[in-house]
């Protein structure tokens, strides 16, 4: 089999993946999603939630851990009953947890094959989108800042679950390009699928799938996917490549629905350094 036809081949089975929505995780993936799904349930209890987080290790680990930084425990008692832990750091930061330990596992176990470094770019770009989605709709929208920071969590969802399959077919892509040329075609509808099957909210899944419209429409209250568009933009033209290099005249309608000109966005930068700081801690 040709290299055309072995591509070929790959893209049928992505099809076929995408189609019965038979999409394929790591267990451990599947598990933290689960968990992250009951915790939107109206009338979980602590007691609850903490069973259901004890079964996945890697989850209760980072629970435990987080409950005992500065940042959320004041005190000089260490914790080490979950129950104490979720209550102390309540619903909304344990379904972030969840997500985000879900997707490094994604990221974790192509750690012996060549695709790592991919994927720990994708994770750290993740990780800061996420944190400037919280930051941005905290700032600028009555959006939910958490909401937001999932959204751009989850924004490169559909990289993540490409990569995680191209390492199956070592030596399938003739050049990185190549690969990349797949995974700009595929991502969004692959991320529509994963979004669709861990029946995670309908905005959620909108901003994932349009934030790289270029003809996002001017809107007089700024969406979510205004949002996730914004802080995906920021990220890389202010925070990769350095300070308003870009031309602020020309601007995306996303930065204009949240009306970040020049001078606020520097503002907002400067002053919630920290706070995304404080975020990618509870999130990495």
């Amino acid at each position: 089999m040709n290299q055309r036809e072995s591509e070929f081949e790959f893209i049928k089975g992505l099809s076929v993946e995408l189609s019965s929505r038979n999409l394929v995780f790591p267990t451990s993936l599947k598990t933290t999603m689960k968990i992250r799904h009951a915790l939107d349930e109206p009338t979980i209890t602590i007691d609850q939630v903490a069973r259901i987080i004890s079964a996945e290790p890697v989850l209760s680990a980072q629970v435990l851990m987080l409950s005992n930084t500065p940042m959320f425990n004041r005190s000089d008692k260490k914790i080490d009953e979950l129950k104490i832990a979720v209550k102390l750091l309540g619903f909304a930061v344990v379904r972030n947890v969840a997500i985000s330990v879900g997707m490094k596992q994604l990221k974790d176990q192509q750690a012996n094959t060549g695709k790592s470094d991919q994927m720990e770019g994708l994770w750290t770009r993740s990780m800061r989108v996420a944190a400037l989605s919280f930051v941005v709709a905290k700032r600028c929208t009555k959006l939910s800042p958490d909401k937001a920071m999932v959204a751009g969590l989850l924004h490169d969802i559909g990289k993540f679950y490409i990569l995680s399959r191209a390492y199956q077919y070592q030596g399938l892509f003739s050049s990185e390009l190549a690969l990349w040329d797949l995974i700009d075609q595929w991502h969004v509808d692959i991320g529509a699928a994963i979004l669709a099957s861990w029946e995670v909210s309908t905005d959620i899944q909108t901003a994932v799938m349009e934030r790289n419209r270029p003809d996002l429409p001017r809107t007089e209250r700024p969406t979510l996917t205004d949002v996730v568009a914004a802080a995906d933009f920021l990220d890389v033209n202010f925070v990769k490549k350095g300070e308003a290099e870009f031309d602020w005249e020309s601007i995306p309608n996303s930065l204009r629905n949240l009306h970040l000109d020049k001078e606020k966005t520097e503002t907002m930068m400067q002053e919630t350094r920290q706070e995304i700081a404080h975020i990618l801690r509870v999130i990495a």
